[in-house]
């Protein structure tokens, strides 16, 4: 655990790049997520310092049963999707995601250049996942552990 100042680039971003199983993992290839309150060990929420490559998504469009979630934009103009609504974003935008509000979300750099925004969610035990266009659903367990099956329930 550090409690000393660092800059955030110096944090490693993590060799996994998701937990999505293929063929979802695709659509977040070129997204790069440093994980910075772990790195501070922070145990009720996460903030991550996350750049997308031209054509990637920050995750699969979803929406969380008990975790809120914020984005605010540093770098580039990514386009929101919000169930079936686009807005393009750009630096100094921000915009929250409160849990169980029915909407789903998803960031995707539609640009010819790099996003770059910060990312700060809750670690409510027991959040679920839904994605509205994927036979995919994650159930964080009591560990925090997230498990993904499809949405049957089968495994991957």
């Amino acid at each position: 655990m550090q409690n000393k100042p660092i800059a955030a680039l110096k944090i490693a971003a993590p060799r996994t790049k998701t937990i999505y199983p293929e063929p979802f993992a695709a659509v977040v290839a070129g997204r790069e997520k440093r994980k910075l309150g772990e790195f501070f060990g922070l145990k009720n929420f996460g903030v991550n310092l996350t750049r997308l490559a031209p054509g990637a998504a920050s995750a699969l469009l979803h929406k969380h049963s008990k975790q809120d979630e914020f984005i605010y934009v540093l770098e580039g103009t990514p386009t929101l999707l919000l169930d079936e609504e686009d807005h393009i974003l750009q630096a100094g935008d921000c915009v929250g995601f409160p849990a169980d509000a029915g909407v789903a979300h998803q960031l995707v750099n539609r640009s010819g250049a790099d996003v770059v925004y910060i990312e700060v969610g809750d670690r409510t035990a027991g959040d679920q996942v839904e994605y509205p266009n994927d036979d995919l659903k994650a159930t964080m367990g009591a560990d925090g552990a997230w498990k993904l099956t499809r949405k049957d329930g089968s495994a991957y």
